[in-house]
């Protein structure tokens, strides 16, 4: 990688991967900055410890999440991928697919397995671990909000959205199994509980 800084933004404008400038408030660009706060607030979940099972899960949410970034910055085909052969993978951008979406579903799956069924709304809450990965959830509806506002600008893959909502699904049910691993209860919400 070159220097961290360019200076070629000093203006308020970034390079999407197909090298178009845009604003760095385009929808395309605040999608993957939302999604680099799920991405951090994920490495503070992973610093906290967590089990090897919901690290080994966090840690390829992690990477796949850097793919739709990479999607999402690059409309269309990028010039590396125009100017190589369609075999040589190597140049090619990094696309949420199928079997992306498909591990968050094997991972909720595997989870609820374990868990008490639902009977009401959580708070988040808990454990600290489960804190951090209900605010990692709570980020990633923002960041597919912001995708959904893509969407109505131009047309996406249809798998980008499916990630998008799974995520959140995934990091709900990975804050409660921190808590069950943790033997804390999910903090019910009492809907008549009202002000003292």
């Amino acid at each position: 990688m070159s220097k961290i800084y360019t200076k070629t933004g000093d203006r308020g404008e970034t390079s999407l991967g197909d090298g178009q400038r845009v604003s760095k408030r385009h929808p395309r660009i605040t999608a993957f900055n939302n999604l680099d706060e799920v991405n951090s607030m994920i490495g503070i979940a992973r610093a906290l410890n967590p089990s090897p099972r919901i690290d080994k899960i966090l840690e390829q949410i992690q990477q796949d999440i850097f793919v739709l970034g990479s999607d999402l910055a690059t409309p269309g085909r990028s010039p590396l991928e125009r100017a190589a052969p369609q075999q040589d993978s190597k140049r090619a951008v990094p696309r949420i697919r199928e079997n992306h979406v498909q591990f968050l579903e094997r991972a909720i799956d595997a989870c609820e397995d374990k868990l008490p069924k639902l009977r009401n709304f959580i708070l988040p809450g808990g454990s600290l671990l489960a804190a951090t990965l209900h605010m990692a959830r709570a980020l990633a509806r923002r960041a597919e909000r912001k995708i959904i506002d893509v969407t109505q600008a131009e047309e996406l893959d249809s798998q980008i959205l499916a990630y998008a909502n799974r995520l959140s699904d995934c990091l709900f049910v990975l804050a409660r199994l921190a808590n069950f691993e943790a033997g804390v209860q999910d903090v019910p919400w009492i809907p008549n509980k009202g002000g003292k």
